[in-house]
């Protein structure tokens, strides 16, 4: 499977480190299955830091995701699950760790955080949470490799 990062730098090698903290999934190397998302991504990435567009491109044999080889969470949908585990892994209040070393799933709106912000001020249900939260913009799901383990099963090309 070819999977693609857009950015506005060219990565050659994955430094789990160098990753946002309190993403969708948690602290992870960001994929996509489409070049147009990743590419959505890298125009953004310009605008926000600065740099240049830059796409890698990265291949994984698709067999580890559901050999038993990785520990791999997938969420077919905007679910209930999905939105807690979001909630929890953007949650700057709480340090939440979880066991996936894969996680694959919908895209969480950018607004985010103002959503967050009102259902713990109880302004607004966890179901309109759930609904305000999905991603609007086009193409929405997205591979986290979050461990070191998934990351070297990574090959660049």
């Amino acid at each position: 499977m070819i999977l693609f990062h857009g950015s506005n730098v060219e990565i050659t090698t994955i430094d789990l480190s160098k990753s946002k903290k309190y993403k969708d999934f948690g602290q992870a190397f960001y994929l996509s299955a489409e070049k147009e998302q990743a590419q959505k991504m890298a125009e953004a990435k310009v605008v926000q830091f600065g740099g240049e567009e830059a796409i890698s491109i990265f291949e994984i044999d698709e067999s580890c995701l559901t050999s038993g080889e990785l520990c791999v969470k997938v969420f077919t949908g905007y679910t209930q699950d999905w939105a807690e585990f979001v909630f929890n892994n953007r949650d700057e209040n709480q340090s939440y760790l979880h066991k996936y070393d894969v996680v694959y799933g919908p895209i969480a709106d950018d607004y985010i955080g103002l959503q967050m912000r009102d259902y713990r001020r109880n302004n607004i249900t966890f179901e309109q949470f759930l609904h305000n939260i999905k991603y609007h913009k086009g193409i929405t799901d997205q591979y986290a490799f979050c461990t070191q383990k998934a990351v070297d099963l990574l090959v660049r090309l």
